[in-house]
């Protein structure tokens, strides 16, 4: 094993296009426009759709929950809630707790991030896992290839 260089999986952007086009696939079955962002697994935007009538400003939350979920490998609203100011404050106002992050997951390693604003919290978390589950289902079928 070489201990000077580390072989990870990388989100390439024809995967990321793959999550966003799954995530918008399932905000038009859920009915609500939506804000998605993909990001790698260093916050670095590579794909972003906002849906006709998706809210303005949930652009900006979608991108910090997508961010957020890589930065920290976990769902949003899964961090302790009394550290929410203290995070946003140290990351420059750039990570969240709001609901609809998810992290993107291949082989215990994170290799991005999906957030998704606009529609219930309940519903930003539907479209995420939706994106995130479509990565999966890429990776096992280039696998059984």
């Amino acid at each position: 094993m070489n201990d000077w260089i580390r072989h990870i999986p990388r989100l390439t952007h024809h995967a990321a296009l793959g999550v966003l086009h799954a995530a918008i696939a399932k905000a038009e079955q859920l009915g609500v426009a939506q804000n998605i962002a993909i990001v790698d697994e260093g916050g670095n935007l590579l794909a972003f759709a906002r849906m006709e009538g998706a809210k303005l400003l949930s652009r900006e939350t979608a991108i910090s929950k997508a961010i957020s979920a890589a930065s920290h490998r976990q769902p949003t609203a899964q961090l302790d809630p009394t550290l929410e100011l203290k995070l946003a404050i140290a990351a420059g106002g750039r990570l969240t707790n709001l609901e609809g992050g998810q992290p993107l997951m291949v082989d215990d390693v994170c290799v991005g991030g999906i957030g998704v604003g606009s529609g219930t919290g309940q519903q930003d978390i539907e479209v995420a896992k939706a994106g995130a589950a479509a990565l999966l289902k890429g990776v096992q079928a280039l696998c059984n290839a």
